[in-house]
Parts: structure tokens; sequence; C-alpha cells
């Protein structure tokens, strides 16, 4: 297993896909299978049951999406960055490549 390099809340930019140059907002990474569930990205057609709580039909919902198709995402610079982990005194600190700063 490599370390993930994208967490969960981080903000994430697609670089191949059907959404390519789409961002969203990581909802839940699973470093096992290497996908990321992405706000946003890769809306997916399900059909569900009706039950007492909710009406059945069909709704749209994220599907996983592969670590490999995402980077994160540099505001300021409207691209996506490679990620670095710098020692901060005794703590280790993602940052971004691009513009240097601190992700966590």
């Amino acid at each position: 297993m490599s370390i993930a390099r994208i967490k969960k809340n981080d903000t994430v930019i697609a670089i191949a896909g059907a959404d390519k140059g789409k961002t969203g907002k990581v909802l839940s990474v699973n470093p096992k299978a290497g996908t990321a569930v992405v706000e946003g990205l890769r809306k997916v057609k399900k059909t569900v049951r009706r039950t007492e709580q909710q009406a059945g039909g069909i709704i749209e919902v994220e599907a996983p999406i592969q670590l490999s198709n995402l980077m994160p995402y540099d505001a300021e610079k409207q691209r996506g960055s490679r990620i670095a982990r710098t020692r901060n005194g005794e703590t280790t600190v993602r940052t971004l490549k691009v513009s240097g700063k601190a992700l966590d």
C-alpha cells in the first residue's frame, strides 16, 4: 500500500475520464480499493425501491472514481498540483507543489 495523497474534505480536479476538468470535494476515500467518492463527479443513475421512509424511483448518486484520475486542486493557480510532504517541527504537513500552500 502506498500513502494516500488525497484525503477526505480535500478539493480535487479530475484529470481523466468523462468528468475531466471538473472539481469537487472528496466525500470518502477507500485506500484499499484505490478509489474515492467526489461530490459532483461520476454521477450515475440508481434505482431505489419504495419504502415507508422514501419514495421509489431513479436517483443520481456519486460513484467511486480511481485515485489515479484525481489530483489535488490549487484554487490560487486554478489548476491541479502534486503533493509534497514537508516537515514542520515534529509534524509532517502536506503542501501543494505549485503554490507551497499547506493542506493540513
